[in-house]
């Protein structure tokens, strides 16, 4: 009879965001087209520590299952990924499974994303609409700036763009490329791009655009493939042009 075959997990814990950090390793019984989010499942049935002690289940935080969502990605081993396209046999054992670190924990893997919420907020981050009637068909887009935005529009606000970023620190507010991106995003639009200058002015303020030191770290690890490079040059040209020639039109 073949032997079955294992997974060995660890997992970087903590009870609350005040808490201490530990450790704790499972084994699991391994089967195909394991991702990481089964083993995670795969615990939670059984919480029992390798070494035998019994603990709770393993909060993160997890829903589309098919790289959309964006709410499971972590660290694991060593790397930010999405935890649902983590497929075990492509990873070294122990599989070290952590929170990502530029994001407050909440409990175990699951993080506080709602800077993210909140920076897209400041950038107006949204096409705005007079009220909720119906107001015909709005402007059309022009194919090219149709095949611009389309890729811009797949972010997902994982946050393993900031998760990459060197930028991205205790002693800096940079907001990090996924919200530059959306800054142009938006600025595209024919109806968005009325309120251009407002995006403009508040990415040029603390944290913005200028405060990319072009690690290009973020355009590497974006599971989407958004061109995040390209769209802060392109944001950064615009506001240069903005702080330039803004007066004109003030």
């Amino acid at each position: 009879m073949a032997e079955k075959k294992s997974v060995i997990v660890r997992v970087r814990r903590q009870a609350g965001p005040n808490e201490r950090p530990h450790w704790e390793e499972f084994e699991l019984a391994s089967r195909p087209h394991m991702n990481v989010i089964i083993c995670l499942r795969d615990i939670a049935e059984r919480p029992i520590t390798r070494d035998g002690k019994a603990t709770s289940p393993i909060t993160y935080d997890s829903n589309c299952l098919e790289e959309v969502c964006g709410s499971c990605a972590m660290v694991i081993n060593g790397k930010a990924r999405m935890a649902c396209s983590a497929l075990v046999d492509s990873l070294t054992q122990p599989i070290r499974i952590e929170p990502m670190t530029k994001f407050p924990v909440v409990r175990d893997l699951s993080v506080d994303r709602g800077v993210m919420f909140e920076n897209l907020k400041r950038m107006r981050a949204w096409v705005p609409i007079d009220g909720t009637h119906n107001l015909g068909e709005g402007p059309r887009m022009s194919p090219d700036t149709q095949a611009k935005a389309y890729p811009l529009s797949r972010c997902i606000t994982c946050g393993m763009c900031l998760e990459v970023c060197p930028q991205v620190n205790d002693n800096n507010q940079f907001i990090g490329a996924a919200i530059i991106s959306q800054v142009r995003l938006f600025n595209l639009h024919p109806t968005g791009a009325m309120h251009a200058r407002e995006r403009l002015e508040a990415v040029m303020g603390p944290g913005g655009v200028a405060d990319c030191a072009n690690a290009q770290n973020c355009v590497q690890i974006c599971p989407k493939q958004i061109p995040l490079t390209e769209s802060i040059a392109e944001v950064n040209r615009q506001s240069i042009k903005q702080a330039l020639l803004g007066w004109l039109f003030g």
